[in-house]
């Protein structure tokens, strides 16, 4: 996915603030925290560019493995369950949903390392043949940068229903 990971946090999170409505006084944290999650495993493009100078692909780091964002999500979700109920924990559930979100959408069309570290082997469901350069230019031609661009224009109306509802509290 090359556009479509925040307009489906956003989606993701606007579904899922009616049942965490009781620990979450105003939507709008609870939006952040599930928009910078569904961006937050390609932060690792940072060091991708900066450190690593593109030597491997930025799925094989550890920001991308889905037992980190798995494991994150179990120990929030327990967190909000056995712990006080906190608004912390609420924002810890959301944003780890949506880094778990974000290996499903990346899992489309590129390669991720769902058993990593205990297996050397990525998964993807659909083949992107890189026919072009630069390698951008193959995801924006391919037919699945249709379904990218679905999510966005569901985002977009998810957003103008929710903005001519009633506030939240």
């Amino acid at each position: 996915m090359i556009i479509a990971h925040i307009p489906a946090g956003y989606i993701f999170s606007q579904l899922m603030y009616p049942r965490f409505r009781g620990f979450v006084n105003s939507s709008g944290s609870f939006l952040a925290a599930g928009i910078i999650g569904a961006v937050a495993p390609d932060l690792d493009m940072f060091y991708f560019y900066l450190v690593d100078h593109r030597q491997h692909h930025h799925h094989t780091y550890w920001p991308h493995f889905p037992i980190i964002w798995i494991g994150l999500l179990c120990a929030s979700a327990l967190w909000l369950r056995l712990g006080r109920r906190t608004k912390p924990a609420a924002l810890a559930v959301i944003f780890s949903l949506n880094g778990v979100l974000h290996m499903l959408l990346d899992t489309v069309a590129s390669d991720v390392w769902w058993i990593a570290p205990f297996w050397d082997h990525p998964i993807r469901l659909i083949n992107v043949p890189l026919l072009r350069e630069p390698w951008w230019l193959n995801f924006l031609v391919h037919w699945t940068f249709v379904l990218e661009l679905l999510i966005v224009v569901l985002a977009v109306i998810v957003w103008r229903r929710t903005r001519n509802s009633v506030p939240s509290r």
